[in-house]
């Protein structure tokens, strides 16, 4: 796997694959040592043009968990912030020697554009662009619905015939985005949930079912809910009438989470909202996985980093890699 770009490119084998290295890598983590020498003297760049604190936390102790050199790139206060273009860091990065760079992105498209502008020879793993995509989230949130659903029996499974409905703000999601693609590939049924003005202008091409009410959608017995983050800071007009009428019409409180079917389980990519997308009796019931999200976003990203920078590629074989495989 030369790059990870997207999730609706990613064959079924490639994310099955992904997936699967993530539970070996998830079982050394419960080891007393948990650092592996596979990316010994490799060097990641955590290159971040936006804020965030999960995701790149996750990435940079995915990485040193590799034995990697890490190193932490933030716009603020770099040469980004005096106007050096895309372009110029890259060329810095190639000359530093990176072997990958993890990028987020305001832009949609620019971990793409770094992938294949011939400006580094890295590889890309996007860690967000714009509203565009959140790979690895979407991986992390599959990852933590088939652990949820087959337990230690989950390598080689995909998730064919679960029910996901994924609520909230759907137009500014990029993790929306990743998921629809993602869990549609491993054969999962996706609803979206949302008022009609947090809806896309056109989904007719995304394999999902759009559905309005929340507690419709509830009563369709969902294996598993997503409840996304109300992205205020991207939000330049009144998308509903006000946060408490939000909240009491698509958001999830312990009244909805008890109508979920038994088994049902509660994701949210964080941060939480608390009070407004979702309950604090509902972040904190048994149902919910986020702590378990967080916990297997790292396991997820130990897989990306691994296959990206030590896995098999096309017409090479890495010894080094299969000698210190998990």
């Amino acid at each position: 796997m030369r790059h990870l770009l997207d999730t609706r490119t990613l064959s079924r084998d490639d994310a099955l694959r992904i997936l699967d290295v993530a539970e070996d890598m998830r079982d050394t983590q419960s080891r007393e040592i948990k650092k592996l020498p596979t990316l010994r003297g490799k060097t990641i760049v955590n290159l971040f043009f936006e804020d965030s604190t999960r995701t790149r936390i996750s990435f940079e102790a995915a990485a040193k968990r590799l034995s990697a050199d890490v190193i932490n790139f933030s716009a603020k206060g770099s040469s980004v912030s005096k106007g050096e273009s895309l372009q110029d860091t890259a060329q810095t990065l190639q000359a530093m020697g990176a072997d990958a760079v993890v990028i987020r992105h305001g832009a949609s498209g620019a971990p793409q554009t770094l992938a294949t502008s011939g400006w580094i020879t890295a590889g890309v793993v996007n860690a967000g662009d714009g509203t565009h995509e959140h790979p690895t989230q979407a991986l992390l949130d599959a990852f933590t619905i088939r652990k949820r659903r087959f337990g230690d029996d989950s390598r080689g499974r995909d998730l064919s015939g679960v029910r996901v409905a994924i609520v909230g703000d759907i137009l500014h999601s990029r993790v929306a985005r990743s998921n629809v693609w993602l869990l549609h590939t491993l054969g999962a049924e996706v609803t979206l949930v949302a008022p009609p003005t947090l809806i896309p202008q056109d989904v007719s091409a995304w394999p999902a079912r759009i559905v309005y009410d929340l507690d419709e959608a509830i009563a369709a017995a969902p294996d598993a809910i997503m409840m996304l983050r109300i992205q205020l800071e991207r939000m330049n007009a009144a998308y509903f009438p006000t946060e408490r009428e939000y909240s009491r019409r698509w958001g999830l409180d312990a009244a909805r989470v008890a109508a979920l079917p038994d088994g049902s389980i509660v994701l949210h990519p964080g941060p939480m909202n608390r009070g407004l997308e979702i309950s604090a009796d509902a972040a904190d019931s048994p149902r919910s996985t986020v702590l378990e999200q967080v916990a297997n976003g790292v396991s997820v990203r130990m897989a990306v980093l691994y296959l990206v920078l030590a896995g098999e590629r096309p017409g090479e074989r890495d010894t080094n890699a299969e000698e210190h495989a998990p």
